[in-house]
């Protein structure tokens, strides 16, 4: 047998990747009204509301209350009983490198980072793959939308939130405060050779001197940019892509997690005036005082991580968010992943048995997520909000007791077919 050549290796993965999607339907715009009865609404706005009906009608929730009747001016209600289920906001996934990475062995498949530690230009939205064959398996957790983060060194690019069903990126795009994704230089392993130690300290100091150096830049354009300039927008298009930064129209995303860090950062956001999030924030509960000083937020995803140091106690990771909820710090739930962002709901759930009150766990992945991206009807079920529902048999913080029964995004209800299930009911059958 001759050996398989590399660029055999390489022709036979491009063309497997055009297989690598989902075949599931997106479904159509909401088209007749829906009527949710006697459900336990966890509303996250206005707390827990018992044998509560929820109308939904346009993509929109319409009303909240007991004993709702289908509206007058709908020729056509869908009545659905949720007695004895729990009706919650859908789930908002922070910091995910979803539709942006499909294998992660397989190099085509991942496309979650470009060249250079300085891409400020760059968006997500154009790398984003609505057609992943994960996303039908993570919105099954509950999740119905997803922040899209770019990865990297340095300024790596800019954000994007996305709703899980939809037949393109412009469908799916959720609009969104402006998101700029910084990741700080830091030393991840101090090595014990003095020579290599003095060089480690070294790189990591110009690494923040090249990046220091780059938002100075950066403002000097700001200040002196011909803002309506059209010809000058491709010579410049680092620093024009940055103007909303220094407008205050976007938020700096600062990937940081040491008290180090984290002051490094605050004092580039105190200087330039940035709208900050702390996306880490591993020690920012140690840090309150200097984080309500730039009214900074935190986006914390290590609730299911192994602590930092050798001698903190095993379940700080569990515990940092109601320390930061103690601290007064605001803050949402992340999950640094691709796939496994689908335990967002159930790293909610560790932090709601580790301080957090099971209300603040829900909030922290819906209202409180949403609000931090700078969305205002997402995240609880009132009159007014995105009709982007999970409606389940148990705790959908549980993962013994969660069974998801349906789920909404902007009044439409998704099929909730995925590979987990057809492979479960495929090997039942052997």
């Amino acid at each position: 047998m001759k050996p398989i050549t590399t660029s055999f290796l390489l022709a036979s993965m491009a063309l497997a990747i055009p297989a690598l999607a989902n075949n599931i339907v997106p479904t159509p715009k909401q088209s007749h009204s829906v009527l949710i009865k006697n459900a336990t609404v966890h509303s996250v706005s206005n707390g827990v509301l018992n044998n509560t009906d929820v109308l939904i009608e346009n993509g929109k929730i319409s009303a909240v209350g007991q004993q709702l009747t289908a509206p007058q001016s709908s020729s056509q209600t869908e009545v659905l009983d949720a007695t004895g289920k729990h009706l919650y906001p859908g789930l908002i996934a922070l910091d995910t490198s979803l539709g942006l990475v499909e294998i992660e062995m397989v190099r085509p498949t991942v496309d979650n980072a470009e060249v250079g530690d300085f891409n400020p230009q760059i968006s997500t939205a154009g790398a984003y793959n609505p057609d992943s064959e994960l996303l039908p398996t993570i919105r099954y957790n509950g999740i119905t939308h997803a922040q899209i983060v770019p990865s990297g060194d340095g300024l790596a690019g800019q954000s994007v939130v996305v709703n899980l069903d939809a037949w393109t990126v412009e469908d799916a795009l959720k609009p969104s405060l402006g998101q700029f994704h910084l990741y700080w230089p830091q030393i991840k392993r101090m090595p014990e050779d003095e020579k290599k130690k003095a060089e480690a300290i070294t790189k990591n100091q110009q690494a923040i001197e090249r990046i220091s150096q780059a938002f100075e830049d950066g403002y000097r354009y700001f200040l002196q940019s011909p803002k309506e300039d059209k010809t000058e927008q491709g010579r410049y298009s680092r620093w024009q892509a940055m103007l909303p930064l220094y407008q205050g129209k976007a938020a700096l995303f600062a990937h940081a997690d040491s008290v180090n860090q984290i002051e490094q950062v605050i004092a580039l956001a105190k200087k330039y005036r940035f709208k900050l999030v702390i996306v880490g924030g591993y020690d920012a509960w140690r840090l309150a005082a200097s984080l309500k000083d730039v009214n900074a937020s935190v986006i914390y995803p290590h609730t299911l991580s192994l602590p930092k140091r050798k001698d903190e106690p095993v379940d700080l990771p569990f515990k940092i968010p109601s320390l930061l909820a103690n601290a007064g710090i605001p803050f949402a739930l992340g999950f640094s992943s691709d796939w496994n962002s689908r335990n967002l709901p159930y790293a909610a759930g560790y932090s709601a048995a580790y301080g957090l009150t099971p209300e603040q766990a829900l909030k922290s992945i819906t209202l409180d997520a949403a609000k931090l991206l700078g969305i205002t009807d997402l995240g609880a079920i009132d009159v007014g909000f995105q009709a982007s529902l999970v409606l389940s048999d148990g705790d959908i913080l549980d993962p013994m007791s969660n069974k998801i029964d349906a789920i909404w995004i902007d009044g439409r209800q998704i099929d909730l077919n995925n590979r987990h299930q057809q492979l479960y009911q495929k090997y039942l059958k052997r």
